[in-house]
């Protein structure tokens, strides 16, 4: 049995430019094509916009009724939880087309103003409901990277350059 040449993926060569003159046309047809996807998008936005309008009052309506209908059967099982639950036994009932359920939620904290309640519970002795948070100070290994060279775990980059086209436009004031 012969053995088949292994096969090699390498990703395909991109399109370059070859001289200058290539290099601006393209940048002009770059443009051409960031307008011409801003006014699809547009326009696609607009088409959503309109879609949305036609539909809200009967989105709100069918909102309104099921507002109504959960309403009336949470009503429904609240006056009949005993019996629905025999007798809290248990925190589901079954009412053949679908079942109810009473479930607690977890407790939960809101805090209103943190800065006033951290320094208020400091003042108050209550220290131990204030986290202290450690974190890396990466501004101040910026300000002096020599400092941390070699330290394992951290890379200082430095010197990125990014390489930008950005087409000629002119705003068009309405």
């Amino acid at each position: 049995m012969a053995k088949t040449a292994t096969r090699l993926k390498a990703p395909a060569q991109v399109y370059v430019p070859q001289t200058k003159d290539d290099a601006a046309a393209d940048i002009r047809k770059i443009g051409d094509l960031q307008r011409v996807l801003l006014r699809s998008t547009t326009e696609m936005n607009d088409a959503i916009a309109a879609i949305t309008h036609n539909f809200q009052p009967r989105l709100d309506a069918l909102n309104e009724q099921l507002k109504m209908l959960q309403d009336g059967v949470q009503g429904y099982c609240e006056a009949h939880r005993s019996e629905l639950t025999n007798g809290g036994r248990v925190k589901t009932a079954n009412l053949i087309t679908g079942e109810v359920q009473w479930r607690k939620r977890p407790a939960s904290v809101s805090v209103r103003g943190v800065d006033d309640v951290i320094e208020t519970l400091k003042r108050l002795g209550f220290s131990k409901f204030v986290r202290t948070k450690e974190e890396i100070n990466k501004d101040a290994i910026l300000n002096e990277p020599d400092e941390v060279r070699g330290v394992a775990g951290i890379k200082v980059v430095t010197d990125v350059e990014d390489f930008v086209i950005t087409p000629f436009e002119r705003e068009v004031v309405a």
